[in-house]
């Protein structure tokens, strides 16, 4: 889908604020609410909307323990992994996976309560016998920066 400046503008203020009026989204876009309402409709329907999320603060209600895990499966059939996939996608503490290129297969961001917590769940997922071959655990230390905006200006510089 190709997207234009005004496409941009009404993206990046939806980004900004999940929750703005129609007469101000209009405004931040440069149209009326009436065109600027339809813009946005299309966007969804498109799927380049694809939700709107409020972003929780968990730290204030209670401790937890972020951590990234690298795996790499025993085999690289297409069956193993969509195993594993499905497992992923069925266990609510993995709030992230990829799939990605180089010397591991995969990497996750799970959340748990605690380090035990997250211990547990390592040893449910072994047991479940996914074809883990190995796994490294980085244990979060300090969030520097977790964006959920994207800097579209930068990522999509032909629509201005």
């Amino acid at each position: 889908m190709k997207l234009d400046a005004i496409d941009l503008r009404i993206l990046a203020a939806v980004q900004a604020d999940g929750r703005i009026t129609k007469l101000a989204l209009a405004e931040k876009a440069g149209l009326s609410p009436t065109p600027c309402w339809m813009r946005l409709r299309k966007l969804e329907k498109a799927g380049v909307i694809s939700g709107y999320h409020a972003r929780v603060a968990v730290r204030r209600i209670a401790p937890v323990a972020s951590v990234l895990m690298e795996v790499t499966l025993a085999n690289h059939r297409q069956a193993d992994f969509d195993r594993f996939e499905r497992a992923v996608a069925a266990t609510p503490e993995i709030t992230a996976c990829w799939s990605v290129g180089g010397g591991v297969d995969y990497i996750l961001k799970i959340v748990a309560c605690d380090i035990d917590a997250y211990q547990r769940l390592v040893d449910s997922l072994l047991g479940r016998e996914l074809g883990i071959d190995r796994y490294f655990t980085y244990i979060v230390t300090k969030t520097v920066k977790e964006e959920t905006e994207l800097p579209l200006d930068m990522l999509l510089p032909q629509a201005q």
